[in-house]
């Protein structure tokens, strides 16, 4: 692929503009340490304990679709994904996050996207909580996009053993899908060791996502793609939303010019404000509010990933 600049200064000067205006502590603290003149580690970890629970999960809104201050499953990534950035998941910090995840986990090592915790709180319609007593069911939504950081950091604990058997036999058991359950899927095929059997079970899940027609492989023509049951209008998966980077397993599911039609589609995405917009369903404009920024990071990183990326 050309190489081609997408994420230029005056798009980073204008997605600067919209987080110092709009965004959390956290993601601001996070933009400052990925594109700020210094790293600043010290800074994320700071804005990420006010959203820690006393027993080693996340809540506090750190997943801005999920409120209030009982810790989910579904809030675990973030937390795990600023704590990678920052250079801070280690042994030390991770042990209490493996652990209360082996507390609210199936057996088998799965774990919910949320708990019947959530009940009381605000949430929107689409995430279905569990009945109060009710036996834990995991699913590979979840426990894929909170083992794939452990895996990458080589953490090492009994939960995360289960868990990293329980994705591996999600994974090989897959057919129909969508692509939030496909994207987690792919980010522990990226991080699993054995990178024999995720070549091959990437390649697989590849064919499905195509097959199925869960990308978008044009944004000119959104009627080839398949919208899955619940989606909001709009809510299409682009090749860059699998591959997030030149090294994913996914990046060779897509050619040159699918996957350029994607980024540039990106690129342009960007608002008059600076930054980028949410594609789910917005139940609540405050959450939405607060969702924008995470999602304008993620843009900068992925635009900054392949500009970054060899020409071919």
């Amino acid at each position: 692929m050309t190489r081609t600049t997408r994420l230029t200064d005056t798009r980073l000067d204008a997605a600067a503009r919209f987080l110092w205006t709009s965004g959390r502590v956290l993601e601001q603290r996070r933009f400052a340490h990925l594109f700020g003149p210094r790293p600043d580690p010290v800074g994320v970890l700071a804005a990420l304990g006010a959203h820690c629970a006393p027993d080693g999960g996340f809540a506090y809104g750190l997943e801005p679709d999920v409120r209030g201050p009982a810790p989910q499953p579904i809030a675990v990534p973030a937390a795990l994904l600023a704590l990678e950035e920052a250079g801070a998941l280690d042994a030390a910090r991770a042990l209490p996050v493996c652990t209360w995840l082996a507390e609210v986990a199936a057996p088998d090592g799965g774990v919910p996207v949320v708990l019947p915790s959530l009940r009381p709180y605000p949430r929107p319609p689409f995430i279905p909580v569990p009945e109060v007593g009710a036996e834990p069911v995991g699913e590979l939504l979840s426990t894929g996009q909170i083992v794939a950081p452990l895996l990458r950091q080589g953490i090492e604990h009994p939960w995360l053993t289960a868990a990293t058997a329980f994705c591996r036999a999600a994974v090989e058991n897959l057919g129909e899908t969508h692509p939030y359950e496909a994207g987690a899927a792919l980010r522990f095929l990226d991080a699993v060791p054995d990178t024999a059997w995720a070549r091959k079970a990437a390649a697989r899940l590849g064919e499905l996502v195509r097959e199925q027609r869960i990308v978008l492989l044009d944004p000119d023509r959104p009627e080839e793609a398949q919208l899955s049951p619940g989606y909001a209008p709009g809510e299409y998966h682009l090749p860059h939303d699998y591959a997030r980077a030149p090294g994913s397993l996914a990046r060779g599911w897509f050619t040159d010019r699918e996957l350029a039609r994607g980024l540039d589609h990106l690129a342009a995405a960007q608002q008059p404000d600076g930054g980028w917009p949410i594609h789910w369903a917005r139940w609540s404009p405050f959450t939405e509010s607060e969702a924008r920024p995470g999602v304008t990071l993620q843009a900068l990183l992925v635009l900054r990933a392949y500009d970054a990326a060899p020409e071919s």
